[in-house]
């Protein structure tokens, strides 16, 4: 059974990242921690036997992981004290012989500065690995690497006289570096340095996009619709900030080439949801949050091939998770082939 439970360092970077979300729209927020009796916790049936509880007795929005080797942390978002009350009780009224005993605070509580104060380097093993894929999807994550590895290669050889070219035109045409380097949230919530060929100014204000994909977020689509009902596109439009080689690689989708290193390194897929930037992760409604828990993110996905600019950001969550849900490496073959049909068109690219 797969259960979600993240290691202490992702599990602490959602902490932190859902407090800010308190923060600022000022919805409850509650964690519950387990604190596990280490002798028990030798007793692997009643230990698996308690995951079920947290599995059964959880919504898919709640995020579970490691706070230290001994103590499990629920984090419950949109969840008053009381909320967080009903869901101990679930879980504790079915397990009679419980091997732990459970602290539960609302924020704000000096508790989540504590946390996040004292969270160093994670853990390096853990009672039991309850993370594992599923046998059956085993065979096909170790094809899918290989299939990343193959692939990130051969993409780089193919495409090394279009990068070389590309880096020449950026470093001629405008002062400021070639590769354009930004962290953001990969798998788990852990950070990664994301890589694409610059091509907005290198003074370009990062306060333009912010406001936007809080509106794209916010589902405020008049607000920056760019086209029109019938046909909405969901994209900044003639900004200011991108550079003449820069509207040139966009379109061509050049400027993504080197996260072939990305996908060669291990943090990114080919297919797989686009990684998301830290500000944007802030605005995430909780479910959103799911969408950088479930699989690794990729170069392309089904919303590129689906939806990309003409679908608002739910639905683009939405196919996030149908392909976290139903993800084969026959559905990432058909995901890779579509994709090279649409940037030939050109489809979706401004």
């Amino acid at each position: 059974m797969r259960t979600n439970i993240l290691p202490r360092n992702h599990f602490l970077n959602l902490l932190r990242v859902e407090k800010r979300r308190a923060d600022r729209s000022k919805t409850p927020l509650s964690i519950v921690l387990f604190y596990l009796n280490g002798k028990e916790v030798k007793d692997a049936r009643a230990f698996q036997h308690f995951f079920e509880l947290i599995h059964q007795n959880t919504r898919e929005t709640d995020i579970k992981g490691w706070v230290d080797h001994h103590t499990l942390g629920l984090l419950l978002p949109d969840t008053s004290e009381d909320g967080a009350g009903q869901c101990i009780k679930k879980i504790t009224d079915k397990n009679g012989d419980a091997f732990y005993s459970v602290l539960a605070k609302s924020y704000p509580d000096h508790l989540f500065e504590q946390l996040l104060h004292n969270g160093g380097s994670p853990p390096d093993l853990f009672p039991l690995n309850l993370d594992d894929p599923p046998p059956s999807k085993r065979f096909q994550r170790v094809a899918k690497r290989m299939m990343d590895i193959g692939g990130s290669i051969a993409g780089l050889v193919m495409f090394s006289p279009f990068m070389l070219l590309t880096a020449m035109a950026i470093k001629l045409t405008s002062p400021g570096t070639v590769i354009f380097k930004q962290f953001r949230f990969g798998m788990k919530g852990v950070y990664f340095p994301f890589y694409k060929f610059r091509s907005m100014r290198s003074d370009a204000d990062e306060r333009v996009h912010r406001e936007y994909v809080e509106k794209l977020i916010k589902g405020e689509l008049d607000k920056i619709n760019q086209g029109d009902r019938e046909k909405p596109l969901y994209k900044m439009k003639d900004d200011a900030r991108v550079t003449r080689i820069g509207k040139m690689i966009r379109k061509t989708s050049i400027d993504e080439l080197p996260q072939f290193f990305n996908v060669l390194k291990g943090e990114m897929s080919l297919v797989g949801p686009r990684p998301p930037i830290p500000y944007e992760v802030e605005k995430y409604k909780p479910w959103h949050l799911r969408r950088i828990l479930e699989v690794k993110p990729g170069i392309t996905g089904l919303w590129q091939v689906e939806g990309r600019s003409k679908t608002s950001f739910d639905d683009m969550v939405r196919l996030d998770l149908n392909y976290a849900l139903n993800w084969s490496v026959w559905l990432d073959l058909w995901i890779l082939l579509k994709t090279v049909k649409a940037v030939i068109r050109r489809h979706g690219a401004v």
